[in-house]
């Protein structure tokens, strides 16, 4: 199954897992990864609380890791959302080629969790992996694709190995999820729970049709809507309005529900708080002081148009 809006160099890492870059190219496109997903932890790391070391920790990210956050990012992961994820929310993803692309050769182990016991774990183990950023990572597979989630603590039960006082650690991480309904991810709390998770790239787009009645109706209301615009725009500039009237279009319902193409939508950021963290240009302030106090020569005032 091919990939969706995946950039190349993501998908050259997730496609050769575990192994060392043979060249300058796959090196150069490695940094790139690791380098992008160090500054989008660095952003979101900028607000809300984690726990103490998570930017050091990004600076020490390997190229496993960097995969499975950029996959993420690649299928609609915007930085706010990062923050969950962080803390160990847990993740759902409409992509079922992702479960095999993060089986790394290097790091990679099978773990038993008590996630989608609808999944037939012998076909489709639970796979974990340790990082500096990850912690533990652990994912598997979901009738429609793949889920992954962040723990605080690695977890040996569940095989061959014996059992280690992290795994008394993780079972109190099981009791703090019991008492507060919160995942315990490496650098926080996230109540984005397998009941409540986080949804990437869903496959809703099932196509469907409207009974003539109700489309009327919606037509009805998206004219009314349409009009209303209409006349916003005229009431503010007359003469644009006039020279570039808005689309005729006959079948204004036919157009909802229709997706967008490509990354369209709210892109990485989404609703992140963003800011400026340089000083103004002083030449800069000058100027619009400058234009601000400048007197009016056309009859205009001085500001412009409203």
């Amino acid at each position: 199954m091919k990939r969706k809006h995946t950039p190349a160099f993501v998908r050259t890492l997730a496609e050769r897992p575990g192994r060392a870059a043979s060249d300058t190219g796959h090196a150069e496109r490695a940094e790139q990864v690791r380098t992008r997903v160090r500054l989008m932890i660095e952003i979101t790391a900028r607000a809300g609380s984690y726990r103490k070391g998570l930017v050091r920790a990004a600076e020490r990210l390997s190229p496993e890791e960097a995969v499975i956050l950029a996959d993420l990012e690649a299928h609609g992961l915007q930085v706010p959302q990062l923050r969950d994820v962080l803390r160990g929310g847990h993740v759902l993803v409409d992509d079922p080629q992702l479960y095999e692309s993060w089986r790394f050769a290097k790091g990679s182990h099978p773990r038993l969790s008590s996630h989608h016991r609808d999944i037939d774990k012998a076909v489709y183990p639970d796979i974990g992996m340790r990082g500096h950023v990850v912690r533990e990572k652990l994912h598997g597979r979901t009738a429609q694709g793949t889920w992954v989630q962040l723990e605080k603590t690695p977890a040996a039960f569940g095989g061959s190995k014996l059992p280690r006082p992290s795994d008394l650690r993780h079972l109190m991480d099981y009791v703090v999820y019991k008492f507060t309904d919160s995942n315990v991810g490496p650098w926080g709390l996230s109540r984005m729970t397998e009941r409540r998770p986080l949804y990437l790239s869903p496959v809703l787009a099932v196509p469907t049709s409207l009974s003539p009645p109700v489309a009327r109706s919606l037509t009805r209301e998206l004219r009314r809507i349409e009009a209303n615009d209409d006349v916003t725009a005229v009431s503010r500039s007359q003469e644009l309005a006039s020279r570039f009237p808005p689309p005729d279009r006959p079948d204004l319902a036919g157009e909802l529900g229709q997706a967008l193409s490509g990354r369209g939508g709210r892109g990485l950021f989404g609703n992140s708080d963003v800011w400026v963290t340089q000083t103004p240009s002083r030449t800069a302030a000058a100027v619009l002081r400058e234009s601000r106090a400048a007197p009016s020569t056309d009859g205009w005032p001085a500001g412009g148009l409203a």
